[in-house]
Formats: C-alpha cells, sequence, structure tokens
C-alpha cells in the first residue's frame, strides 16, 4: 500500500526522513540527491497541502505536522529513522523528537525558526505582517514579498538545475504556506522542557551569514543540547540547503557516520 503522504523513496540503507520545509515541496532534493548522503535510504517527504500530498489538517500545527511523519513512518515498516529538518520542518523534527524519541534515532536540525531565540517577537511580527498582506491584498502579493527577503537570483540558480519546476512549485503551493504553515508558526513554541524529552544524538548545522536571528537560533540549540554537534558553513545563508547543499551533505553525512552520531 502506498503510503498517505507523497514522498521521495530514494536508495537503500539506514532511512533518513527529511521533512519538508515551508513553500517549496522539492527544496530539500538538492541536499537528498549529494553523494555524501547515497549510503542512506533518504525518505524526502512532502508534508501535507505540497505537491501530491492530501490537504492541510483543519487546524494545522507542527505538532500535526510531527504526528504526520510518524504515520509514515508506521506505513513504510520503520521502526525509527534519522530526522532532517530546515527552518520550518525543523520545527516538526524538533516536536517529532521530543514527542516520539523513540522513533528517531538522531536528529538533523538546519537553523530552525527564530521563535526559539531571543528575536521570538520580531520574527512572529513579520510573519504577522505577510498573513495580513494575504488577507489585504491577497496569496500572490504575500508570497512575493516572501521571496524578495528569502529567495535572492542565487538561490533559484542552486534550486533550478535540480528542481526544474521550482517557481511552480511554489506558485501551486503559496496557500498551504500562507493558510497552513504559517499559522503553525504562530502558535509553536518549544521550551527546555521540551527539549529534556530528546533522547537522541543532535546535529545543528548553520550558515556564517545567516544574520543575527539564526546566530541565536544556534546558541539556544546548542544551550538545549550540550554535547551536540555543531557545523558552521562558510559564505552560507539561510538558504544553505540549497546555496551548499554539497557542504550541509558532508556535514550531515559525517555526523551520521560517527559513533553516537547517526549510527
Amino acid at each position: 500500500m502506498a503510503p498517505s503522504l507523497e514522498v521521495h523513496d530514494l536508495g537503500d540503507g539506514v532511512p533518513l526522513l527529511m521533512v519538508q520545509t515551508g513553500l517549496t515541496a522539492d527544496e530539500l532534493l538538492p541536499l537528498a540527491l549529494q553523494p555524501d548522503l547515497a549510503g542512506h535510504r533518504r525518505l524526502v517527504l512532502h508534508r501535507r497541502g505540497y505537491a501530491g500530498s492530501p490537504p492541510p489538517h483543519p487546524v494545522p500545527s507542527i505538532a500535526t505536522d510531527a504526528d504526520d511523519c510518524v504515520v509514515l513512518l508506521d506505513e513504510l515498516g520503520l521502526d525509527r529513522a534519522h530526522v532532517l529538518g530546515y527552518s520550518y520542518s525543523a520545527a516538526v523534527a524538533l516536536d517529532l523528537a521530543a514527542a516520539h524519541p523513540d522513533r528517531v534515532a538522531s536528529l538533523v536540525l538546519l537553523e530552525p525558526p527564530p521563535s526559539v531565540s531571543e528575536h521570538r517577537a520580531a520574527f512572529l511580527e513579520v510573519v504577522s505582517d505577510l498573513l495580513e498582506l494575504r488577507r489585504e491584498q491577497g496569496v500572490e502579493a504575500a508570497l512575493d514579498a516572501f521571496l524578495a527577503m528569502q529567495a535572492p537570483p542565487e538561490w533559484w540558480a542552486a534550486l533550478e538545475p535540480v528542481v526544474p519546476d521550482a517557481r511552480a512549485q511554489v506558485r501551486r503551493d503559496a496557500a498551504t504556506f500562507l493558510g497552513a504553515d504559517l499559522p503553525a508558526l504562530l502558535a509553536w513554541t518549544f521550551t527546555a522542557v521540551d527539549a529534556a524529552r530528546v533522547r537522541c544524538p543532535v546535529l545543528h548545522v548553520g550558515g556564517d551569514a545567516s544574520g543575527p536571528w539564526w546566530a541565536a537560533v544556534r546558541r539556544q540549540v546548542l544551550a538545549w543540547f550540550p554535547d551536540a554537534a555543531d557545523v558552521v558553513v562558510a559564505g552560507a545563508d539561510h538558504g544553505l540547503a540549497v546555496s551548499h547543499a554539497a557542504a550541509v551533505a558532508a556535514a550531515v553525512g559525517r555526523f551520521l557516520r560517527e559513533p553516537g552520531g547517526g549510527q
């Protein structure tokens, strides 16, 4: 039986669940296809409301996205997997590891949302402004404003050779990003109490050019998980999973091969 959520099932080996972030359904494909991850079975998930997956839950949340990951693992007959989350989906990965610690072999976090840092108020203000723009001017106007902030030409140049229809994906699924993901982020919290429930090894990967919000996120993650592995990719900003896919994959692959990291 096919899984209820659409997933790219790539390769063989120990499973690595790569949870899709916000807006671009196949944004993690450039990372998943890197040679450093070829020794793993890469499950590149399309969350609800994206590509061929079912519509979002009536009340979307980070927690329900995490629960969907458990359902997928069950459907694939997997007791547990390494889990990678990026930006929005790093929040999903954190919730998954805290709520279902027996299902997560290790946790790879690529710059979780700034709502976990001291910049929470400023970040949520930006999110609220995008939602207000959507209410007043529509999905396209809000999407264009977001892309102007987060999708420079070099990001598209790195993504489109691997995902030629990336721009079409973004337009197709923008209503999910603005109507489900951003409200879910507004409501999401994750504290030291939640972090204490995470029992697996953790890796944080960030960029040295991502700016103060994500630098603060890195500090918070390392405060929660003092034994976490930590990699900072030179020259990378928040688009690092696409723009610096090879460097990120090298860090993830090394972590998963190390004793106490992934195996």
